[in-house]
């Protein structure tokens, strides 16, 4: 005869000790609640987020095992938490599955994460694809998250190729060098919260321009007490909310 509660323990998603921590990142209160009491039966710690800048605000200083996230989130949206949350280098190896509603999203590698399901989905699938990856190594996510990235690239490269055949010289000329980095050629500064006072974390910067002489780089913060995400501008030095 089995011990009183051995299935509970059994069906529990939690590999490793002690539990593991879901982050859900979902707009819709009743659906979220859905999650948690499902991830909570299962022995996990669950951890609530209802937009973008929440689930920000509370991953970036204390990663979770898990992110489960909608795609249309209000304020930060779902493709900009999880491109966020793939470079930060203590997060990056943190298995992300998108649940959403939205039919156009794409395969998983065209956004950088480890597995989507489209809704109406059983909180009871998720927490069997949330066992499953979970139990999927580090090395080998953080693997397929360096190579889903390469292929990402590679398509944007080619687009901007196809495009500099169509459109000629000046199609190219504003191609030169656009790239995406955490190491960018100027150093990024150091910047205060415009509303709450508070330093924000450098995430990436975006580099571009039309030639070697006039290049541009954009530089992104994101601030940890939810403010929102920042834009600095290298050449005009100034600092904008984007998101």
């Amino acid at each position: 005869m089995k011990p009183q509660g051995a299935a509970e323990r059994n069906d529990a998603v939690a590999l490793p000790f002690p539990p593991a921590v879901v982050l859900i990142a979902e707009p819709d209160a009743e659906t979220r609640a859905l999650y948690r009491e499902e991830f909570a039966r299962v022995g996990c710690n669950v951890v609530e987020a209802a937009d973008g800048r929440e689930a920000l605000a509370k991953a970036l200083p204390s990663p979770p095992s898990l992110v489960i996230t909608e795609l249309t989130l209000p304020f930060v949206n779902g493709y900009a938490l999880c491109d966020i949350l793939r470079r930060d280098p203590l997060t990056a190896g943190v298995p992300i599955l998108v649940v959403t509603a939205a039919r156009s999203a794409g395969r998983p590698d065209d956004i950088g994460v480890d597995a989507l399901v489209l809704k109406p989905t059983a909180p009871d699938s998720l927490v069997g694809e949330a066992r499953r990856l979970l139990a999927t190594p580090r090395a080998f996510r953080a693997s397929g998250a360096a190579s889903a990235a390469a292929s990402a690239h590679a398509r944007q490269s080619a687009g901007l190729l196809a495009a500099s055949k169509t459109h000629g010289r000046l199609s190219h000329a504003k191609a030169h060098q656009r790239f995406a980095t955490a190491s960018p050629p100027q150093s990024p500064p150091v910047l205060l919260c415009p509303s709450c006072d508070r330093a924000l974390k450098y995430e990436r910067s975006h580099v571009g321009g039309v030639s070697d002489r006039h290049a541009e780089q954009w530089d992104y913060f994101v601030c940890l007490d939810g403010c929102g995400v920042f834009q600095y501008r290298q050449r005009t030095r100034r600092v904008r909310r984007v998101e």
